[in-house]
């Protein structure tokens, strides 16, 4: 049985998370001001580690492959960060 789990994100270039291999990443928003990620996740698969880019508006996107998983905006659109899954 599969449960959604979420993850809190820093607001970094890239960076690593480890959930249960398989996971199915579902969005990213903004949750009581904080960044964070929601995936849908088998809790007894083993754990893998997963690479997230958080690309702002107007930077450079991630080198390599990457999946677009959402956009959040803070400060009323001021701060938008657009969030990616990193393959290398």
């Amino acid at each position: 049985m599969t449960t959604i789990w979420k993850y809190p994100l820093e607001i970094a270039d890239r960076q690593t998370l480890r959930m249960p291999a398989g996971a199915r990443l579902l969005t990213a928003q903004l949750q009581h001001g904080h960044l964070t990620l929601w995936a849908e996740v088998d809790p007894a698969a083993e754990p893998e580690d997963r690479t997230i880019a958080i690309v702002g508006t107007g930077n450079p996107m991630p080198v390599g492959a990457a999946e677009y998983l959402a956009t959040a905006q803070a400060w009323v659109g001021h701060l938008v960060w657009h969030v990616f899954e990193v393959f290398s």
